[in-house]
């Protein structure tokens, strides 16, 4: 079907005034359900949900027009404060709309850090100043500065509004500090979200330890250093929680084998603890390094054995912390997407200036700029039978929802008659081309630039205003 949203909204932020959304496939992971379906949003509410059986269903299917809630990131940085080069509020909130993303919770390594309520302020005050519907959440930092030395005000940030506590960029070192954190956290109900690294053993590290970084010639990364550090987090939230019941831990962009079978076995335990995983973490492999540009569960770890080389080695888009595993943890990770031991795929989204990666691989900045083509990686994945449709939507709604609790300023995603629409429109079968003209983050250090991708974002509504809308040719 053809999606016309000028005539039913307008520009971007303008209320829908009327759109039908008719002979598409609906999915909505609040309900469990999918299957075909007919939408009306009007004055900005889904007026009706209407699924359709026997005749009226003929002919739709999965592989057409998509509908579901939209989307929510628990993991992006937007730069703002004070590396505006790399992303502004405005242009990182155009960036998760594009990408189909109604909510964004951004990090705290801005600089000012966002550790006082004043930072959170500067902005929200950028959000209302952009026009975007997108709803913007923010994380404040565990430490003052996020230097790891001492609290952040905690109590203050919390009253004033932010959705947890992270110091990401880096873990939490000090034990003593992860153990007061999550305390003061659980009293407020609020979770530590953290970078899980032993940084002490990831000095000088630029790439996953083991076949592809030997042969490459650059430092190793052990994913031990990842799965140790998750240890004693763990280790640290069950001594809490027994004194405060509400303590919460999310161990954000999960990697390995060995860190995912420590929350598996946690959560199984009955520790309240989640965590979430990365589109490339699930659907790249260190491979990527050496210039192999093939899925994770296409891979076969030796991109030289087996002639996979088709671009220059050392991209320095593909530089990641955590870095891009071997395959073998890229299919821990989609086990752990399957099995609902990660809880949510949250982008990691991590723009930057052109001066900070178009530079020699190991001088780098670490990050890739990927909120845009999350759907379209999940997609792939989808198309290769690794991941149920149903279950990468639950992934990037329902999932993230949990973590949050009811920090949003909206109800559950859903596809809820009367509710505001707050929904996203996709072609799965339709296909567009990644290039750094067409994303609206400022940071282009995608290592999918010139990369066809399926599942072309249509059109998202958040809070039911238009927040984008796709008016580009098919490829």
């Amino acid at each position: 079907m053809a999606v016309d949203a000028r005539a039913a909204a307008g520009d971007v932020g303008r209320v829908v005034a009327e759109l039908d959304l008719s002979s598409v496939w609906a999915v909505d992971p609040s309900s469990g359900r999918e299957g075909p379906a007919a939408l009306v949003v009007r004055d900005g509410r889904l007026e009706s949900v209407m699924w359709l059986e026997g005749a009226d269903a003929d002919g739709i299917d999965a592989s057409g027009v998509v509908v579901a809630p939209g989307f929510i990131d628990l993991h992006a940085h937007l730069r703002e404060p004070g590396n505006e080069d790399a992303e502004t509020v405005a242009s990182g909130l155009a960036a998760a709309a594009h990408g189909g993303f109604t909510t964004v919770c951004a990090m705290p390594n801005t600089d000012p850090a966002l550790d006082e309520p004043g930072v959170l302020a500067l902005i929200r005050s950028a959000a209302t100043a952009s026009g975007s519907p997108v709803e913007l959440l923010a994380y404040g930092a565990v430490t003052a500065g996020r230097k790891g030395e001492q609290l952040a005000a905690l109590g203050e940030l919390g009253d004033a509004g932010v959705v947890g506590f992270s110091d990401d960029g880096a873990p939490v070192g000090s034990a003593t500090i992860l153990r007061n954190a999550l305390s003061y956290a659980g009293m407020a109900g609020l979770p530590v979200v953290d970078h899980a690294e032993d940084a002490s053993a990831t000095e000088g590290a630029e790439a996953n330890d083991g076949f592809i970084a030997t042969v490459l010639g650059l430092r190793g990364w052990p994913p031990s250093a990842e799965a140790s550090a998750v240890a004693r987090d763990l280790a640290i939230l069950a001594d809490v929680v027994r004194d405060v019941p509400g303590a919460r831990l999310h161990l954000t962009h999960l990697s390995t084998a060995g860190a995912l079978d420590l929350v598996r076995d946690a959560k199984a335990a009955g520790l309240p603890v989640t965590c979430d995983v990365t589109p490339h973490h699930l659907a790249l492999t260190d491979e990527w390094l050496a210039g192999a540009r093939r899925w994770a569960w296409d891979a076969s770890g030796d991109p030289w054995g087996d002639g996979a080389l088709e671009a220059q080695p050392y991209n320095p888009a593909l530089r990641v912390n955590p870095p891009l595993r071997s395959a073998d943890h890229a299919g821990a990770v989609l086990a752990a997407l399957l099995d609902g031991t990660a809880d949510a795929v949250a982008t990691d989204h991590a723009p930057h200036s052109e001066v900070d990666k178009a530079v020699e691989f190991g001088y780098a900045a670490n990050g890739i700029s990927g909120i845009e083509t999350a759907l379209g990686v999940l997609v792939a994945a989808v198309d290769a039978g690794r991941l149920p449709l149903a279950r990468a939507i639950a992934a990037l709604t329902v999932g993230p929802a949990s973590v949050l609790g009811a920090r949003t300023r909206r109800g559950g995603p859903g596809l809820t008659e009367g509710a505001a629409a707050d929904i996203v429109v996709f072609d799965r079968a339709d296909r567009w081309t990644v290039a750094a003209e067409g994303l609206q983050s400022r940071g282009k250090n995608s290592p999918l630039l010139g990369r066809s991708l399926a599942g072309r974002v249509l059109l998202t509504i958040a809070d039911g205003r238009i927040a984008y809308e796709d008016d580009s040719e098919t490829d």
